[in-house]
């Protein structure tokens, strides 16, 4: 793909995000609109956790059972959750962060890596005196999941991944071929970089922290083994649209259980979704179908036998 095609599919991402962020979720989501995600909930508890050399922004949400909610590539709590927090707090507790350089959490001379970010969530949710919580991430968060899965699995009571891979290729070939041709001028007059500026980041340094956050997908990864192993179970969600190749997410499902007639076998612990009609950046919006399907799997008994006759 040349680099003009690439360019152009950059900035329809980037606008495509741009009205996603900035929209409630309308025509995107099935159904009437849920009234409850309009409104604007303010956290009962924020501040910042000094975690590996960080002073990590946080914010805490609603009372009942703990979930950490990890944000995607260059986004913030409000840019990535802010219809999402208001539905997972009615009955829990949803923990919510902005990641090393992003949002309120300043940057460190370090380099951003998915397994410091991990460890940086373990850090927070051990700050907050919180022994165990379901996970939650969103694409760049996904992965960060995966790890927090890998390095901390006592931290981990069960593990939601929305669009988010755990080797390099589980992209499509063109997304891995856009990430070397990111570039700030791409975010110019998005969110992004508007909150990038206005929660207090240096916006001098904008162009440094495009090319630090993208530098972890320019350089292989695989963590298949370890991810296999995991023991919480896990569910994976992508659209029919999204970025990630529907081998990867099946390959993880089948190696957890699945791929077997549940009324024959059981039902496996873990679950797989794909979501119809749905692209990378449109997950985030398709709450009224997403939301549910996280509920039943964060409540579930998964050790009950499949309905019979």
């Amino acid at each position: 793909m040349n680099t003009r095609i690439i360019t152009g599919l950059l900035i329809a991402m980037v606008v495509t995000l741009m009205v996603a962020c900035q929209k409630e979720n309308q025509a995107t989501s099935p159904g009437p609109k849920d009234t409850v995600a309009s409104q604007t909930l303010k956290p009962g508890e924020s501040g910042y956790a000094d975690v590996n050399g960080l002073k990590m922004y946080y914010e805490v949400y609603g009372n009942g059972k703990p979930i950490v909610l990890i944000h995607g590539s260059y986004m913030t709590i409000p840019l990535n959750w802010q219809h999402i927090i208001p539905l997972l707090a009615k009955d829990r507790k949803v923990i919510v962060t902005e990641l090393q350089g992003h949002g309120r959490t300043r940057d460190i001379a370090r380099e951003i890596s998915y397994e410091g970010m991990a460890d940086d969530v373990a850090g927070l949710l051990k700050h907050l005196a919180i022994d165990s919580a379901d996970v939650l991430g969103y694409s760049m968060g996904g992965g960060v999941a995966f790890q927090v899965a890998v390095r901390h699995p006592e931290q981990v009571r069960r593990l939601v991944v929305l669009s988010g891979t755990y080797t390099h290729d589980g992209w499509w070939p063109e997304v891995e071929a856009m990430y070397g041709t990111f570039t700030a001028d791409m975010f110019n007059g998005t969110p992004i970089q508007k909150q990038y500026d206005s929660l207090g980041n240096d916006p001098a340094h904008f162009q440094e922290f495009v090319k630090k956050v993208i530098s972890i997908d320019l350089k292989p990864y695989d963590w298949t083994k370890d991810v296999k192993k995991i023991q919480a179970p896990i569910f994976m969600a992508i659209g029919d649209a999204d970025g990630v190749r529907y081998e990867h997410a099946l390959e993880l499902f089948r190696a957890k259980g699945g791929g077997k007639m549940g009324d024959l076998n059981g039902l496996p612990k873990s679950r797989l979704a794909i979501i119809p009609g749905t692209t990378h950046i449109g997950m985030i919006q398709r709450t009224n179908w997403l939301i549910p399907m996280i509920t039943d799997f964060l409540d579930a008994d998964l050790n009950a036998p499949p309905p019979t006759f």
